[in-house]
């Protein structure tokens, strides 16, 4: 009971705090751990020395292995001024747990890396702070066939994805998260599932946490991987009734300004954005400096099209000390209430 007790507390001011101010979200959790440089044997640590593949670059796995480098990441981001850190479960569901032969690990992960998140913050002490459990889109899409040759085609079904969501936000939420995060999302009905499988689970056990939702422009077009238009994303999900919607990765501030600017128009809840810190270069990383991003999303917050901000791909808890420091003290959008 106190955890629900200390939750609801949490939760009562999370509303409080978008009225009043633009919210910080982290920055990378992957950027960050690459510069630990970690082998194989980090990896599996003692617990998982014996296990029958190699488990190398399974990030969520490090909530359960090396937890103390995860809540560093956390505090790093904490100090830097974020408001809302995301756990390390990006990945932590069955669906891409099986890469590793890890399906079954995916509740104690999830978890483990909640209990992560909370553990920073209580040891770095800061008041308007909250945790939202980070929720993928899986390594599989239900809208697309991965066979040109059979359009038909589905690797997973709608059901499968949708009981591994449950499970992973059971874990999420009985780690102590504030918050469900359903982020990064390229294809609008394995997001479906996703917000079924919470509502469900919300249902099933009377909790009930608020929903930020965020999804990806995959390029210049303005649509998701899966074809949809920003605006078809938006009222595909505005059902599932999220206190944000917003954009994150695949494109750096510059190209995600223009959607930003539409999703601001349309949404009737709080918006949030976290773009990558800027495009890829020819070795695959961001040379985008924390000061050229925060002036950014500077200009966004003057013009009244944001809520929340944060970073995706590259950016680093300098990214975030910078973006905090050009938004601060600038009102944040307000909300247009759309009436039927």
């Amino acid at each position: 009971m106190h955890l629900c007790s200390e939750q609801h507390k949490w939760i009562m001011t999370l509303e409080k705090l978008l009225k009043q101010r633009i919210a910080i979200i982290d920055g990378a959790m992957g950027t960050m751990i690459q510069r630990y440089k970690l082998e194989e044997a980090d990896y599996r640590g003692e617990r998982f020395q014996d296990w029958t593949c190699d488990v190398k670059g399974n990030n969520d796995l490090l909530s359960i292995t090396q937890p103390k480098i995860i809540t560093e990441i956390h505090k790093q981001y904490l100090e830097a001024g974020a408001n809302i850190i995301e756990t390390n479960t990006f990945n932590a569901q069955k669906v891409s747990m099986a890469d590793y032969e890890m399906e079954e690990l995916s509740y104690e992960i999830n978890v483990a890396a909640a209990q992560c998140a909370r553990q920073a913050i209580k040891e770095f002490g800061k008041e308007d702070t909250y945790v939202a459990g980070a929720i993928g889109p899986t390594n599989k899409t239900l809208s697309l066939s991965p066979d040109v040759n059979n359009p038909g085609f589905r690797s997973i079904s709608y059901d499968e994805v949708m009981e591994a969501y449950y499970e992973q936000v059971k874990g999420l939420v009985d780690g102590g998260v504030d918050i469900i995060m359903i982020e990064t999302i390229f294809d609008t009905l394995n997001a479906k599932a996703a917000i079924f499988a919470t509502k469900k689970f919300f249902a099933d056990s009377g909790k009930e946490l608020p929903i930020m939702i965020s999804g990806t422009i995959t390029d210049n077009s303005g649509r998701t991987l899966s074809g949809q238009t920003l605006d078809a994303f938006y009222y595909s999900i505005e059902h599932a009734q999220p206190i944000s919607v917003g954009l994150n990765c695949a494109l750096g501030g510059e190209q995600m300004r223009p959607f930003i600017s539409s999703l601001s128009k349309i949404a009737d809840c709080y918006v949030s954005a976290y773009p990558n810190a800027g495009l890829p270069n020819a070795m695959g990383e961001y040379d985008e400096s924390p000061d050229f991003t925060a002036n950014i999303i500077k200009s966004w917050a003057e013009e009244g099209l944001i809520n929340i901000v944060g970073g995706c791909c590259g950016t680093t808890p300098n990214h975030i000390r910078a973006i905090a420091e050009k938004v601060k003290g600038i009102e944040p959008r307000k909300r247009t209430l759309q009436t039927a």
